[in-house]
């Protein structure tokens, strides 16, 4: 648990193995409730039906982009935080944001331990 209550996820990604080490990761981090996704339309039937308080997406998908996946989420009604990931870390650079929105965070898929993605997914929920 995080804090005093257990953290839902949606891990976005086509490449089942990544999927699984960023769920690892995440499970390590304090988030209980991890559901994965490997596409844009199954992201957003997930996110519907699960309604996860963070989101993590990577930007090059089979069916979409993203990026604008990301978009999609964080604009939900309940507003869960989304970060971006790639294996190219230079992906951050193409990453705008649209006027009035804040940009989307992003993290590297290599720099995912290092403790920069609980915080991002967490924001100021964290009382610890």
């Amino acid at each position: 648990m995080i804090g005093h209550m257990a953290w839902s996820v949606l891990v976005v990604d086509d490449d089942p193995s990544f999927r699984d080490l960023a769920s690892r990761i995440l499970g390590e981090m304090g988030f209980e409730d991890i559901a994965e996704s490997e596409d844009v339309a199954t992201a957003i039937a997930q996110a519907e039906l699960r309604r996860p308080q963070a989101a993590l997406v990577d930007v090059g998908l089979p069916d979409g982009d993203g990026v604008e996946l990301a978009r999609t989420l964080a604009a939900l009604p309940w507003s869960p935080r989304v970060v971006l990931t790639s294996s190219d870390k230079d992906a951050a650079a193409a990453i705008t944001a649209r006027d009035g929105e804040p940009p989307v965070p992003f993290v590297a898929k290599e720099y995912l331990a290092n403790g920069e993605l609980r915080g991002l997914l967490l924001g100021d929920a964290d009382p610890g």
